[in-house]
């Protein structure tokens, strides 16, 4: 009691001068003890002086210029570009820059001069076009909604067009989303944002009787501005409309109410003239033009007596004009069709125009209609009797009965181990399963319709030139790919002219993820595919396949790749556009290789030799078409595996090698080009600089910086930059990691360090981090943190362990280089990160503390859980995925126990805040409650967080801005040596949360 009684006194007399500081005792709570008080008196003492520090800190730094060190409230605030363009003649850059609440700006620059004209930018994305010819520059706005996404009445959106030339500005109020007429770029179409329908009158006087239903309508106004003029044209009933590429035809398609004057118009858009070129008392729909906009198709939906839905009917349009040419297919009228099924979504022609490809799916017969109930007279007496079968009695009788459903069925769901997906899969997939389509084409010369896909082998692509279509079956192997993850493919080589089908390839093998790659040829007469090491191709035409890497000289196995796969591919970059050669990467440099088999050359050369991944093969075609033409430059990005210098490559066809445009000490986005000139665009970022847009010519040997997107950061500490450290992890392979200094940061002094860990990392050392809710990046390193992020890499049956062996040995490597304090060190991770911070504790105590968020923690209950956001097993993730088992836990038990976090619990003396939230879809909630409890049955120092209705990570903003403040209480503490916060040393019960909650600090 001595001890306690000065420290007592001195804090009465501190609460005598600050209103609000009072300790409330409620009449339920037991009455505290001297010290309990004098420990509340002190506390807030404490809080009072933290505050007392921040306001001085921030008038020190206002009155001396000083930089502040970032907090939560700069989250909202902090901008990224949303969207950036290049106009057609290179002369003009705009972007869409944001933050991430509130009003954003869309800014105009004049490349060559450097001004700008900047404009209100409102909220979300919106559409933000040049027009082809580069005169006119337009984009929609919508002010962003007040009160909040849900509260008050969205206002109207707004076209805004820019005389490109005058730099006169229109504004055309309530106008939506908006198209230039191609090339031409005379028009502009755009509808206006619909107004809610007015409430209905009632008219006085006896009511008449009730006018006959009228069909709804799906068309709505549309508005062509001619953009000289600025004057309007409305066109009513729209439904669906497009340009051709050229500007010079409009097609709309017409749905009006009770399908009166419904159909297809064609407009010349030079004299205004209309041609109607399908009417009927129909719903038409799915408007969709060849590659070159000279033909379209559209389906024609009419009401079917004996099924339910439409009976759609394909109709395609050439010879556009007046009296465009017309070709039909209607089902009804062909034998072959299958009578139960309908044709589903779009149609399109073939490229040769001699057919339609389409999609069918099964439809249903209609039911008899059920009479009409009978009209209930009121009764005059009451019965005392129950009525049997007055549903609100049954379950009464006989005590502890259960009221039934309204149906009187029982809720059940029956698990079958025949079951090919699990019920919550199937669940999942319902809506899937019920609107499954299949494959045809419909010949229009021959008059034939062939089904390509069907129950047996649903997937069927049609290639290029609709010459062959290739068919993939995973059907018999799909059942174990559920249980284990491995998935085989057979392919099939399909005769569009006949359905006929020939095996090429079995048993193609890929992860559960999804079938095996096959890629088609841009000719249509080839696919590539690999299997048992190597790649392959093949001939449809002669129907045999050749393996093209045999005889190339250098293996295309990823032999990096760690999970449980046996020899996986390294990555193909497609087709030569003339389809003689295929295009590979070996993990570093790309290949030419002839798809004759007879080898191949590498366009690179250097990229194994100096370390350095060539990525991609890009060309900048006004329009997109499939293949690269190697008879052009094409472009490839370069990242330097063991520098993290990033670049861009020409590749010549004249010359060998890659000619280096880009090389440097950051990281570059993907270039853009306009369409018509010899104008670049592309991001460049570091640690420490944001990711803006520069602009260049073709060169590439001048960048010319055109955006500005946080200025504001210039006022606030940000990190001093970033090292790259290098250690030796699993089998004495050779890692990397990314040590990221904090802000004024001094050579010799050691900092307190947050470790944050998933997989590989290190490739992050030049990307930006702005400030985030709930991340270990800038915040942290603005005040006073260094930040960790190592590579980890795998050993099969040891991820857990394997994990350990990496992260030590890059903490050492961090505490060598003089910045990390070796005793402040903190581990964070999620999910599988969550996972590998909730082991690490229980094998190592070099950690002062550290964060687990949805962790795996039990391995064995974990194998067999559901992974509820997709209703599968977590089963192949563990044997084929990141798990990085090779079989069940029957097969490898004493490898599934010595990885998992539970089974070693009593081992932990690391301060571990654990997150989980009860509907975690991904990791079920029990992981977190069963490391929980063992740990807080060990008497372990564990607190787990669990924010109501949430799933794998957070969404609600009030619960991230929770957790990301008492992530900082939490790291504060135990490495800044800051007061414990209350929930953390105490705890919070039930009955006190709601005013823990309103007394929380606020970001």
């Amino acid at each position: 009691m001595s001890r306690s009684t000065p420290t007592l006194r001195r804090g009465l007399a501190a609460l005598g001068l600050v209103v609000g500081f009072v300790v409330t005792l409620r009449a339920d709570d037991p009455p505290k003890t001297p010290d309990q008080q004098a420990a509340d008196i002190e506390k807030q003492i404490a809080d009072l002086q933290k505050k007392l520090d921040e306001l001085k800190a921030k008038k020190s730094a206002a009155a001396t210029g000083a930089k502040k060190p970032l907090t939560l409230a700069e989250v909202d605030s902090w901008r990224s570009i949303r969207f950036a363009a290049l106009s057609p003649d290179g002369k003009w850059f705009a972007h869409r820059v944001g933050p991430n609440e509130g009003e954003g700006e869309l800014i105009l620059r004049n490349i060559a001069d450097g001004k700008e004209r900047k404009f209100s930018g409102g909220s979300g994305f919106g559409v933000t076009l040049f027009s082809l010819d580069s005169k006119w520059f337009g984009f929609t706005y919508t002010p962003p909604t007040k009160g909040g996404p849900t509260g008050g009445t969205r206002p109207k959106a707004k076209i805004v067009l820019v005389n490109l030339a005058s730099g006169e500005k229109t504004e055309i109020e309530g106008g939506g989303a908006f198209r230039f007429n191609g090339e031409a770029a005379t028009y502009i179409a755009y509808r206006k944002v619909a107004e809610p329908p007015a409430a209905p009158t009632t008219p006085g006087g006896p009511a008449g009787p009730a006018p006959a239903p009228v069909a709804p309508s799906a068309g709505s106004d549309l508005v062509l501005r001619e953009l000289s003029a600025g004057t309007d044209f409305v066109l009513g009933n729209v439904a669906e409309y497009d340009f051709d590429k050229k500007g010079e035809w409009l097609v709309t398609v017409i749905d009006a109410a009770g399908q009166i004057g419904n159909g297809v118009h064609l407009r010349d858009m030079k004299t205004g003239a209309v041609h109607a070129i399908e009417t009927g008392k129909a719903g038409y729909r799915g408007l969709s033009w060849n590659e070159e906009s000279t033909a379209f198709t559209v389906t024609k939906g009419t009401d079917d007596p004996a099924y339910e839905g439409k009976s759609i009917a394909v109709i395609g349009f050439t010879d556009l004009g007046p009296k465009a040419a017309k070709t039909v297919f209607d089902p009804k009228d062909d034998k072959d069709f299958p009578k139960d099924m309908a044709i589903s979504g779009t149609a399109s022609w073939t490229d040769a125009l001699d057919g339609f490809s389409f999609n069918i799916a099964e439809r249903k017969k209609k039911t008899e209609t059920a009479p009409a109930p009978k009209e209930v007279k009121p009764e005059t007496k009451t019965d005392a009797k129950a009525d049997p079968k007055d549903e609100s009695k049954k379950g009464k009788k006989g005590g502890g009965g259960f009221a039934s459903g309204g149906d009187g069925k029982p809720d059940l769901v029956v698990w079958h181990w025949k079951d090919e997906r699990l019920q919550p899969m199937q669940e999942k997939q319902a809506s899937t399963d019920r609107t499954v389509s299949y494959s045809a084409v419909y010949w229009t010369k021959e008059k034939k319709f062939v089904r390509l896909a069907d129950d047996k082998m649903k997937q069927v692509t049609l290639a290029a030139k609709q010459k062959f279509a290739i068919g993939r079956d995973t059907k018999p192997y799909e059942y174990m790919s559920y249980l284990n993850g491995k998935l085989y493919t057979d392919v099939y080589m399909i005769d569009p002219k006949t359905g006929a089908k020939k095996k090429v390839v079995d048993k193609l093998v890929s992860l559960f993820f999804g079938g095996a790659s096959i890629s088609s040829a841009p000719t249509g007469t080839h696919f590539l595919f690999y299997k048992d090491g190597h790649y392959h191709v093949c001939d449809m035409a002669a129907g045999k396949c050749v393996n093209v890497t045999e005889k190339v000289g250098v293996s295309f196995v990823d032999t990096e790749d760690d999970h449980n796969f046996d020899k996986p591919p390294t990555q193909s970059y497609g087709w030569s556009r003339d389809g003689k050669f295929v295009l590979l990467s070996d993990g570093w440099d790309i290949w030419k290789v002839n798809i004759d088999g007879s080898g191949g050359e590498s366009l690179t050369k250097n990229g194994k030799a100096d370390g350095i991944r060539y990525r991609g093969m890009m060309q900048f075609d006004p329009e997109f078409k499939p293949g690269v033409d190697l008879t052009r430059p094409a472009y490839t990005m370069m990242y330097g595996e063991w520098t993290k210098k990033d670049g861009l490559a020409r590749i010549d066809p004249s010359k060998g090698g890659a000619n280096v445009l880009l090389w440097g000490d950051c990281s570059y986005g993907f270039a853009t080009k306009a369409r018509k000139a010899d104008v670049f665009a592309l991001t460049r970022q570091t640690a420490v600089e944001c990711p803006d847009y520069y602009t260049t010519d073709g060169t590439f040997k001048e960048l010319k910086r055109a955006t500005d997107t946080n200025p504001q950061q210039k006022d606030f500490k940000w990190t001093a930059g970033a090292k790259l450290i290098e250690y030796k992890g699993v089998g004495g392979k050779r890692l990397q990691g990314v040590l990221f200094l904090p802000a004024d940061y001094e050579p010799g002094k050691k900092y307190p360090t947050i470790v944050y860990i998933y997989e590989k990392l290190s490739q992050g050392l030049h990307r930006y981090q702005p400030p985030s809710l709930g991340a270990v990046g800038s915040i942290y390193t603005s005040n006073g943190y260094a930040v960790l992020m190592p590579d980890i890499t795998y050993r099969l049956n040891d991820p857990g362990v394997s994990a350990v062996e990496c992260i030590l040995p890059a903490l050492d490597a961090a505490v060598a280089t003089g910045v990390v304090d070796n005793d402040k060190v903190a581990l964070h991770g999620h999910s599988w990160g969550g996972y590998q911070t909730a082991f690490l504790v229980t094998q190592t105590n070099r950690f002062k503390c550290a964060i687990a968020g949805a962790a795996l923690t039990d391995l064995v209950s974990m194998y067999s859980s559901v992974y509820w956001n997709v209703g599968m097993a977590n089963q192949p993730i563990f044997e084929s995925s990141q798990g990085r088992f090779t079989g069940g836990y029957w097969e490898q038990q004493e490898a599934y126990i010595r990885n998992s976090p539970v089974y070693h619990a009593q081992k932990v003396k690391t301060p571990l805040l654990l997150l989980h939230n009860d509907k975690d879809g991904a990791v079920d909630f029990t992981q977190g409650v069963e490391y929980y409890n063992t740990l807080r049955r060990l008497q372990k120092p564990v607190v787990m967080l669990q924010y109501r209705g949430e799933n794998h990570g957070l969404a609600k903003p009030e619960n991230r801005k929770d957790y990301a403040i008492r992530m900082r209480e939490f790291f504060d503490h135990h490495l800044m040596g800051k007061p414990a916060p209350d929930w953390w040393a105490e705890g919070v019960p039930h009955l006190k949360m709601d005013d823990h909650l309103k007394n929380r600090p606020k970001p």
